[in-house]
């Protein structure tokens, strides 16, 4: 048995996900289906944190998506994240937006956020990992995890990145990148407050029971 790391210092102030599952909805990795009938399945099988991940689409576009979506997650009491896109999060107003290394420098997302936003930044490596806490993270994602499919040249830095970040990280880690029901005890074992997923749960034959599951295998990770 893996002995568990550390949790992240907590403090009065600081923002935890309000669910351990991460689910990035993703159009294109929905298998054809609506997108917001794959948020209602995911809302129905337990998860409260979910990032609209939209490439595609036009702004205009985008922009209806997204609305849509954050009410929806409004209703179910869920915190809708924007990737890239910080203009469209506040359009809609979603709960915050996610960034990765080659988009709006962290430092500027955090100066047009209001109060409260939430901002998450993508890292692989420890400097990244400080430099995002410095400049305002409320979390940090940290991926490769695992080989994956969704993003080109993904850098693998597998779980133990996790593991050696937990210690010193005063906001939550997320482990993204490849997670699956067959690996996701190991990266919560490492240290993660939560795991990211798109295809494991947006390419599911059933995707409510895809979170129901991951949700319960997190759960039985976190108590061992």
């Amino acid at each position: 048995m893996t002995e568990a790391a550390a949790p992240a210092p907590a403090g009065p102030e600081r923002w935890r996900p309000p669910s351990p599952l991460y689910v990035i909805l993703d159009p294109d990795a929905t298998r054809g289906r609506e997108p917001l009938a794959v948020l209602d399945a995911v809302l129905a099988g337990g998860c409260r944190l979910v990032q609209l991940r939209d490439k595609q689409r036009s702004a205009a576009a985008s922009f209806v998506l997204a609305l849509a979506l954050a009410r929806r997650c409004q209703e179910a009491g869920a915190a809708l994240i924007v990737n890239d896109r910080a203009d469209l999060a506040l359009a809609v107003g979603a709960a915050g937006v996610h960034v990765g290394q080659d988009d709006l420098p962290a430092a500027a997302v955090r100066r047009v956020l209001p109060p409260g936003g939430i901002l998450g930044v993508s890292t692989h490596d420890p400097t990244q990992a400080r430099r995002a806490v410095a400049d305002g993270a409320d979390y940090v994602a940290v991926g490769s995890m695992f080989p994956t499919g969704s993003k080109s040249g993904f850098q693998l830095v597998g779980p133990d990145l996790v593991r050696r970040l937990r210690p010193e990280m005063p906001v939550p880690l997320v482990g993204i990148g490849g997670v699956t029901l067959d690996n996701v005890s190991e990266v919560i074992r490492a240290g993660a407050d939560a795991v990211a997923v798109i295809g494991a749960v947006c390419g599911a034959p059933d995707p409510a029971v895809a979170t129901r599951g991951l949700l319960e295998r997190i759960a039985a990770a976190r108590a061992r």
